[in-house]
């Protein structure tokens, strides 16, 4: 049984810290695309439609009948342990200082049989869940649950190695005005956050929801505007030791293409105040998160990028909006590859038009900042590089994936 998560003691400014260390990451390009689905949350297999089998690991050919014609298929996600293994002096530096560490051999329901990382309350004989989990090296690897929720399930030590659980853990949200922030803040303290760091540019005035924000426990305001290269860098100087998660809420939405708005004034306050302010963020706080992926049960985990569903194709009623959303996408694919060496994740949360005011003249479905603050911690909770929210988002998503130019023509329309 899973012992609960003991909230860490103040760690002595005196002890040096751990120097961060990684899993083998080494991966062939036809093993990617076990990566894709991790990094959306799915459990996906290669299938040969000739023979009607799942296969795994990921080849160039089937198994069964030597078929070529492979494709990636959602696959049940049930199947039983058939025998455990618990290893105490691990090879791997990685391993051998988180030892022990179980692992597993596993039969699908749906075949295969594979080897697998063994979450602590399972054993030999269990029915269990599977997923695909994007580790510290940033890859895919298999990871076999209890099929019913146990107590402290989430608390397992090697789950949240393959996770960014908010629990007793420090966050920073870059922006409390908007909505999106305050829900943020208020899910993150329900999901077990220890201390709340909530900026807001201009502390001296007030605005809607700061009230509700200043009350809840453990919330700490501090002044940070993004767009200030000072500014950012005096709240890490102070903080940025402290930081295990941090959020970017920072937003600037204005409708308009390029023929609809006159000058660049409006151009170049978007792109200082969400593009430079993530190029802000990212050198402040960036190198001593880095540096603190191997902290103790509260070390640096995780980078939260708030997108916009536009970000991967553009939406010319909101066209320039989504280009500078394009370039912060573009930015923290670098961010992820330069925080990986820390073992730190970076997680897009995408999302379609918000019930904010700066959408109020657009139709439903719209999300509301509630269901995307709740989806960035699920997010968090289950490992999840790049989580979709809502129903524009998730259509975006699947008509990207099947057809980009179709998707481009179509929001040109």
């Amino acid at each position: 049984m899973t012992e609960p998560l003991i909230r860490p003691k103040r760690k002595d400014p005196l002890k040096r810290s751990r120097q961060p260390t990684l899993p083998p990451g080494w991966r062939s390009r036809t093993a990617h695309v076990l990566t894709r689905v991790a990094a959306e949350g799915r459990f996906a297999l290669q299938f040969c439609p000739a023979c009607d089998e799942y296969c795994y690991p990921s080849r160039e050919a089937c198994p069964h009948c030597l078929g070529t014609d492979l494709i990636m298929k959602d696959a049940p996600r049930d199947g039983v342990v058939l025998s455990e293994t618990t290893v105490r002096v691990p090879s791997d530096v990685y391993f051998r200082e988180r030892a022990p560490w179980r692992i597993g051999l596993v039969e699908l329901s749906c075949g295969p049989v594979l080897v697998s990382h063994l979450h602590g309350d399972c054993k030999a004989g269990d029915t269990i869940r599977m997923s695909f989990q994007i580790d510290k090296a940033g890859q895919a690897v298999a990871f076999a649950r209890p099929k019913a929720e146990t107590p402290f399930m989430s608390d397992d030590k090697q789950w949240r190695e393959m996770t960014a659980d908010p629990k007793f853990r420090r966050v920073l949200i870059t922006n409390g005005r908007t909505p999106v922030g305050q829900e943020m803040a208020l899910a993150l303290k329900a999901a077990g956050a220890s201390i709340l760091f909530v900026g807001i540019a201009e502390p001296w005035k007030p605005f809607p929801g700061e009230d509700t924000l200043r009350g809840i426990e453990g919330v700490d305001i501090v002044p940070l505007d993004v767009s200030d290269e000072k500014s950012v860098f005096d709240l890490a100087a102070d903080i940025g030791g402290k930081v295990d998660i941090l959020i970017n809420t920072n937003e600037h939405i204005r409708a308009g293409g390029l023929f609809d708005r006159t000058g660049t004034t409006t151009s170049h306050v978007e792109i200082g105040q969400v593009y430079m302010g993530l190029v802000h963020l990212a050198q402040a706080f960036g190198p001593a998160m880095r540096s603190r992926g191997a902290d103790g049960t509260n070390s640096a985990a995780a980078w939260v990028n708030i997108l916009s569903a536009y970000a991967l194709t553009n939406w010319p009623k909101f066209g320039q909006y989504s280009a500078v959303q394009a370039a912060c996408l573009s930015l923290s694919q670098c961010l992820r590859a330069e925080l990986r060496p820390g073992g730190v994740r970076v997680m897009n949360a995408f999302s379609g038009p918000l019930d904010t005011e700066w959408f109020q003249t657009l139709p439903p479905p719209k999300v509301a900042p509630r269901a995307l603050a709740a989806a960035v911690v699920r997010g968090l909770k289950e490992g999840i590089e790049d989580v979709f929210v809502g129903e524009v988002a998730e259509d975006i998503r699947k008509r990207f994936a099947a057809n980009p130019k179709a998707l481009e023509r179509e929001l040109g329309e």
